[in-house]
């Protein structure tokens, strides 16, 4: 099997059902990179694992580390997906609720401003909310765009 860290990830798309409305729970990547970004951006909560690890054990971390929250199943599988820079994303889409105030994330270190020589410290992810999944079109990425329709075509109205 070839190495192909850094081009795998896991991720949980939550859902919650109001009435018929289905709703998904999104985050927004943290960093200056991003801070002005809005539309487009938004992502499932995912992370990077190890070949050999369990994919969806690793989602359930990676859900954990970029919201504080611990996540249960039933898990339903979704849809592999590839994103425009290449990478592969496992996810699975669990029923729950998480209030977004309550949103801890890791943080990780990048040199800031660019060539200045200064580490500073970015959540990874800044803040997360609730769409509708005409909202959620529009808030995620592009390569995302099949777990939300997946998840539509499996929860009936």
């Amino acid at each position: 099997m070839t190495d192909r860290r850094g081009r795998i990830s896991a991720g949980i798309l939550l859902y919650r059902k109001r009435g018929d409305l289905l709703e998904v729970f999104l985050v927004h990547p943290g960093g200056p990179f991003w801070a002005r970004k809005d539309e487009g951006t938004w992502s499932i909560a995912k992370g990077q694992y190890d070949p050999g690890e369990d994919p969806l054990e690793a989602a359930r971390r990676e859900f954990h580390e970029e919201t504080g929250q611990e996540v249960s199943g039933p898990f339903l599988p979704l849809p592999e997906v590839k994103q425009a820079g290449g990478k592969t994303v496992t996810a699975w889409a669990a029923q729950g609720e998480f209030d977004p105030a309550l949103l801890r994330s890791n943080s990780f270190s990048i040199e800031w401003p660019p060539r200045s020589g200064v580490q500073q410290s970015f959540p990874e992810v800044d803040r997360g909310a609730w769409f509708d999944l005409p909202a959620a079109r529009r808030k995620i990425l592009q390569g995302q765009l099949p777990l939300l329709e997946a998840l539509a075509a499996a929860i009936p109205p």
